[in-house]
């Protein structure tokens, strides 16, 4: 049984050695990024079951993606290596102060060669959790075909299904966005959304026009990711405002949304009350940040429950 998968995207990701403009840094570092794989990897690092759904191009990038996927404890079964299609890549520019962004080479995506029918209903039948981004349907045309299939047999077997937008502008226009988007709502289960994405796709980034809005959508949970000013969430009829954590310094904030994603849905399967669910994703949101990386700022439970004083201090 898994607790979570995940359908998407994932690339190398060159992280520069220093910071400051691309066009003067020499050398980068190799790494793993992907919004979704992130998810998983950070749901499996909190002691969650998961699984990703993607195709890679058969090369030595993709079968380093997938041989670190599978040692992060994320099952790989349903991902697979395609030829004619090179594994997509990334290079990250980080200023100073952790502001930066990511330059994108994935045209054409392996993604573009998973078809709806070759999701495994099986796959479905086995988890509590689909969790979806609004990347995916982006990178290729295709794409949102196979989006729509997920959801149906995540619908047909009573799996959960969590939706964060993650809007990338660099992909489609806001307009694009929008009339892609606003008709998945009424499918999800689980909305985890910053509320300039929310502005994109309802016209509003107010978190109580946007709770309001989603409400009538049918959504249970939602949760309004607010970076340094918190969090706002909705759920079974209760609204909280969580406070910001303050990181304890920010060098990179590439990947925080994911890990407040990933905390979210752990604390929504131990059946938490919506103030703990909070707490604890913006403490790894937090976290996150501090470290370089796509992924290597998730981080295990046991150090989530030590941040927040609920073990003592671990070192690693």
């Amino acid at each position: 049984m898994f607790d979570v998968i995940t359908l998407g995207d994932a690339m190398i990701s060159f992280s520069p050695n220093a910071t400051g403009p691309l066009k003067f840094v020499h050398s980068f570092e190799r790494r793993v990024g992907g919004a979704e794989l992130n998810v998983a990897i950070g749901c499996s690092r909190l002691g969650l079951k998961t699984g990703w759904i993607t195709r890679l191009g058969k090369d030595e990038f993709g079968q380093h993606i997938q041989t670190f996927a599978r040692g992060e404890g994320v099952d790989v079964s349903e991902t697979k290596l395609v030829d004619g299609y090179a594994t997509s890549l990334n290079f990250k520019e980080i200023m100073a102060n952790g502001a930066g962004r990511t330059l994108y080479y994935r045209n054409p995506s392996p993604t573009e060669t998973l078809k709806p029918e070759d999701l495994n209903p099986s796959y479905f039948q086995q988890a509590k959790i689909l969790h979806l981004t609004g990347i995916y349907p982006a990178v290729a045309t295709g794409n949102m075909a196979v989006t729509k299939q997920a959801i149906k047999l995540a619908k047909e077997n009573g799996v959960k299904v969590a939706f964060d937008p993650n809007i990338r502008l660099r992909l489609w226009s806001k307009e694009e966005a929008r009339l892609a988007l606003y008709p998945l709502l009424q499918e999800v289960d689980i909305l985890l959304t910053g509320d300039e994405e929310m502005e994109i796709i309802l016209g509003t980034s107010d978190p109580a026009e946007i709770i309001a809005e989603t409400t009538k959508l049918g959504i249970d949970l939602v949760a309004i990711k607010r970076g340094e000013n918190g969090s706002v969430g909705s759920y079974q009829g209760k609204v909280v405002e969580a406070a910001p954590v303050q990181a304890a310094k920010v060098v990179d904030t590439v990947g925080a949304g994911d890990g407040f994603d990933a905390g979210l849905l752990y604390g929504y399967l131990q059946g938490w009350p919506l103030e703990r669910m909070l707490a604890f994703a913006n403490t790894i949101g937090s976290m996150v940040v501090s470290i370089v990386g796509d992924n290597e700022g998730l981080p295990y439970l046991e150090e989530v429950q030590a941040q927040l004083g609920e073990l003592e201090r671990i070192e690693r």
